[in-house]
């Protein structure tokens, strides 16, 4: 099962870049739940308060973040691998995500839980940046 989703974002690939890393603006920007995020590749990644673990697999600055993400719901030791690409795009950027290797049973909960919980905050957050 995979997810592929595509949105406009109001905000430089820089911006957005640095919002997805930056623990301190990432946890403002959903809602003040806990997030330590490592900026290194192979750095761990904490966010949601626990509930999401990750590692860094590739950063590209201001291009691309691809990690190996889980839930902490999911069976012990289940990843998926999540990708932002960012692209510059008039007057903001063009946000294309991938999400590959998830428990079929998570596929709606996904599916829907990126735009409320990712893009539309992200919107919001940069939007008064």
């Amino acid at each position: 099962m995979t997810i592929h989703q595509e949105v406009h974002i109001k905000g430089s690939p820089k911006n957005i870049y640095e919002l997805l890393l930056d623990s301190t603006r990432f946890q403002a920007m959903t809602g003040g739940r806990a997030a330590h995020i490592s900026t290194h590749e192979g750095g761990e990644v904490s966010m949601f308060g626990g509930d999401i673990e990750a590692r860094n697999v590739e950063l590209v600055p201001n291009r691309r973040i691809v990690q190996a993400w889980r839930s902490r719901v999911w069976p012990e030791g289940t990843y998926s691998i999540v990708r932002f690409e960012l692209q510059a795009d008039g007057t903001g950027t063009r946000l294309t995500f991938d999400q590959a290797g998830y428990p079929r049973s998570a596929h709606a909960t996904l599916d829907e839980g990126w735009p409320k919980m990712y893009w539309e905050p992200m919107n919001r957050a940069l939007t008064h940046h």
